[in-house]
């Protein structure tokens, strides 16, 4: 994939996560995918979604930086929301986070 290929490709990706259409994940996540060293399905990255999703509805991921080497992506992102479940082993106080996120995918 092109450099401009896989910037469109990772936007794609960050667009379907904030319109909470997992659906369309099926065109972006592989079947089989490796996870923090461990291999998942997307099925499995979907449920992990839907768990943040349920414990933090206003979730938004802001892509502020994305750099393209090869088939490797490094992206930086804002996230933003307010739990009203326990997130990330934190009971929900009323108060928004926001976090910064680093990811590195290899396509």
């Amino acid at each position: 994939m092109a450099h401009t290929d896989l910037r469109d490709f990772y936007r794609r990706y960050i667009a379907v996560l904030n319109a909470r259409e997992f659906d369309a994940l099926d065109g972006i996540i592989h079947d089989e995918v490796t996870f923090n060293g461990t291999p998942v399905t997307r099925d499995d990255i979907v449920a992990v979604l839907q768990q943040e999703i349920d414990a933090v509805p206003d979730m938004h991921w802001e892509l502020t930086d994305l750099i393209v080497d090869g088939d490797r992506l490094g992206a930086q992102l804002v996230n933003t929301g307010t739990p009203v479940d326990t997130f990330l082993g934190v009971a929900p106080t009323g108060a928004a986070f926001e976090v910064t996120e680093y990811a590195v995918y290899e396509v």
